[in-house]
């Protein structure tokens, strides 16, 4: 399998399931500040992936699964023994589910791309900074009541996700200081060694 991935984006929650799965899988990197979107070995990714972003996973049959919260899950099943997916079927598993769904909807979709274009301009920016604050807020009393992780206290794949997400905080100034619960999830998952793997394999600087 190959994962198509960008270097700070979501894509490092797939890369991470991977890793924490123990799964072989290729790399390839995709430079989305080009257009087009070149992949390491000069292709166009938008030939690979018509929808243009990643992450993108081309299985062994040559076939290329998208979108996020599907490739997780997919990842997941591979190797049930890791314990990162809840079995298909069971009420845990739609928990999962719909905890991806509240991550990509009402999380990933305002930090990005609101938070990550200037031209939206410092009204719209921050109309998304307070909508993200009321949607930590449900994260934050969840994890409080019933953490560590988001599942309780079986680390999962939406964990990878909320750590992706949230992740970009620092950068588009959105304070975590009123959600400590959050801020230790934080903590706990960004010192899981597969995390580190993950990151270090894209070059990226660990969380403090």
């Amino acid at each position: 399998m190959k994962l198509y991935y960008s270097p700070g984006t979501c894509s490092l929650a797939a890369h991470i399931v991977a890793r924490e799965a123990d799964l072989a899988i290729e790399l390839e990197k995709v430079d989305i500040f080009k257009t087009p979107h070149l992949t390491a070995r000069g292709e166009n990714f938008n030939q690979i992936n018509p929808k243009g972003y990643v992450p993108a996973l081309l299985l062994d049959d040559g076939s290329l699964l998208t979108e996020g919260a599907a490739i997780v899950q997919y990842l997941a099943d591979l190797n049930p023994d890791a314990g990162l997916a809840p079995a298909a079927g069971t009420l845990e598993r739609y928990q999962l589910q719909s905890w991806l769904n509240f991550i990509a909807a009402e999380l990933h979709k305002l930090y990005s791309p609101w938070l990550f274009h200037a031209e939206y301009g410092p009204a719209m920016q921050q109309i998304a900074r307070d909508k993200i604050s009321g949607r930590l807020a449900v994260l934050e009393n969840h994890l409080a009541e019933q953490g560590p992780f988001l599942m309780g206290d079986q680390f999962t794949v939406v964990d990878a996700y909320l750590f992706v997400i949230v992740g970009w905080s620092n950068f588009a100034k959105v304070d975590l200081m009123a959600f400590p619960a959050l801020r230790t999830f934080m903590g706990i998952v960004g010192s899981r060694p597969k995390v580190r793997e993950a990151q270090a394999a894209e070059r990226m600087k660990p969380a403090a």
